[in-house]
């Protein structure tokens, strides 16, 4: 029964972790998604390299935050499967705990 406990608390902990990493992962989504809108109204962007800003073509810019929010999607699509899956696995065992509890 202690173990089931500890193992509830790990997934516990794991799906703060996913959370985290989630809110994470949207905040800087929605970033990209404001970087994106600038960057169709403008023919000039600098981007920031290291501790210099060097000027770039807007088109070259989006392409490359564009290809960064593709990236950002998938591991975001990741987390939401895994956190479906700690979701579903803590549901499980709370029964299992819940049931164990009732027989005593």
């Amino acid at each position: 029964m202690d173990s089931k406990v500890q193992q509830l608390q790990v997934l516990q902990q794991n799906l703060q972790t996913l959370s985290l990493q989630k809110q994470q992962i949207e905040s800087t989504l929605m970033e990209f998604d404001s970087a994106v809108t600038e960057l169709q109204t403008t023919p000039r962007a600098y981007k920031i390299v290291g501790k210099i800003m060097i000027s770039s073509s807007a088109e070259k810019l989006l392409h490359e935050v564009q290809e960064k929010k593709e990236v950002l999607e998938v591991r975001l699509k990741n987390i939401v499967q895994q956190e479906e899956k700690v979701k579903k696995n803590m549901e499980k065992l709370q029964e299992e705990v819940v049931q164990g509890l009732q027989k005593k």
